[in-house]
């Protein structure tokens, strides 16, 4: 059974640091392109920070570009996102997932890997505030 398991969020005041895992079972994280979302109730998912199969490539959105670094350690089956200078925008649900969709610049990064391939986390809460 395929599992992914995000951990590591919480509370912390504003330019505070967090670093989210995204952890699996059942399958090989560095044989997908690996996802961070965010999402807000009442506002659409947010595509936040990818990395490519073999972690050869990272992207991130605007917002976070320069305060966050996603990476991969393969030993563990994990996928981190390191979360420095937190702001309160940045308050959401974070989840990880098997694909990638962000906006970064004037460029949309994508990659689906099909319903049959399509993981979930089941989401950690940061929170951000004083």
């Amino acid at each position: 059974q395929v599992q992914l398991v995000e951990s590591g969020g919480g509370l912390v005041q504003p330019g505070g640091s967090l670093t989210l895992s995204c952890t699996a079972s059942g399958l090989i994280l560095d044989d997908y392109d690996i996802g961070w979302f965010r999402q807000v109730p009442g506002k659409d998912r947010e595509g936040v920070s990818c990395i490519s199969q073999g972690g050869a490539n990272t992207h991130y959105t605007d917002s976070v570009a320069g305060r966050f670094t996603i990476s991969g350690d393969n030993v563990k089956n994990t996928v981190f996102l390191q979360m420095n200078n937190l702001k309160p925008e940045d308050t959401a649900v974070y989840y990880c997932a098997t694909q990638c969709a962000l906006k970064s610049g004037t460029t949309y990064y994508s990659m689906y890997p099909g319903p049959e391939r399509e993981y979930w986390g089941q989401g950690t809460q940061v929170t951000v505030s004083l």
